[in-house]
């Protein structure tokens, strides 16, 4: 079961980090018009090294998401962030949506 499709109703652009170069950050081509459910509120989660840093928007999509840590997001209000942290939620055999969690800058 996948998160139903009328909870998304904001649409983000998401830009997959693929690591450093000598540039800085490289991103893959941009992902848009995704469908998601974005919440901007302020929390304290923890970056893929553990520490404890401030998150100012979550993020709900569908299952599958292309979407890992440090990936560039564009958030519907024109606002570009980072993902600092994202969670696959998957029940197997329960009644409960599946979905990706991400929570970024």
């Amino acid at each position: 079961m996948r998160v139903p499709g009328w909870l998304l109703r904001h649409r983000i652009t998401v830009e997959p980090y693929l690591g450093d170069s000598a540039y800085g950050p490289q991103y893959g081509p941009p992902i848009e018009d995704v469908p998601a459910l974005v919440a901007e509120t302020i929390r304290l989660v923890r970056d893929r090294e553990g520490r404890e840093v401030t998150s100012t928007a979550q993020i709900i999509a569908a299952p599958g998401l292309d979407c890992p840590a440090e990936s560039r997001i564009t958030l519907p209000d024109g606002r570009t962030t980072r993902a600092i942290s994202v969670a696959h939620h998957t029940a197997p055999g329960l009644p409960v949506p599946q979905s990706t969690e991400v929570s970024a800058e």
